[in-house]
């Protein structure tokens, strides 16, 4: 026999659906944020914006996705046992190592912004982008171990 379709409890659906809303909003901010750095060309609205759209948009995402997957996760009584499933350690893994990635790209973007009064900064916005990319491909992983559930 087949399964065809997994039941849950109802009480797992607002957890769930933040999680999953707030990490499509992540990945779309930080798509965002990392074309706007990367299409800038030296312009320095681009570059402030693609900052600020990983700032304002990016940021608060990443908590709310990281504090659903760990609702969640709590819920489902996983966290009072070892990580036994491949989706779930890449989860973590993405969430956690992304996260501070992801702090390390805004400090020094916001550092970058700083220095472009001065005319200097956009090798610190550079960097900036290509951790926003590493980052969405490491969320694409994220979404295939979530979706496909491997091991």
């Amino acid at each position: 026999m087949n399964l065809l379709a997994a039941i849950r409890p109802d009480s797992w659906n607002l957890p769930l659906f933040l999680h999953v809303l707030s990490a499509m909003i992540l990945v779309g901010g930080t798509l965002t944020g990392a074309s706007a750095l990367a299409l800038a060309r030296g312009d320095e609205r681009m570059l402030r914006l693609g900052y600020w759209s990983l700032l304002i948009v990016g940021l608060p995402a990443w908590f709310l996705m990281y504090g659903g997957a760990t609702w969640i996760y709590s819920m489902e009584g996983l966290d009072e046992v070892p990580i036994d499933s491949a989706w779930t350690a890449i989860g973590f893994v993405v969430a956690e190592a992304g996260g501070l990635l992801f702090l390390v790209s805004l400090v020094t973007g916001g550092i970058g912004v700083r220095r472009l009064r001065d005319g200097r900064g956009t090798a610190l916005l550079k960097l900036t982008m290509v951790i926003s990319l590493v980052l969405l491909a490491a969320y694409v992983v994220a979404v295939w171990a979530m979706t496909a559930k491997p091991g």
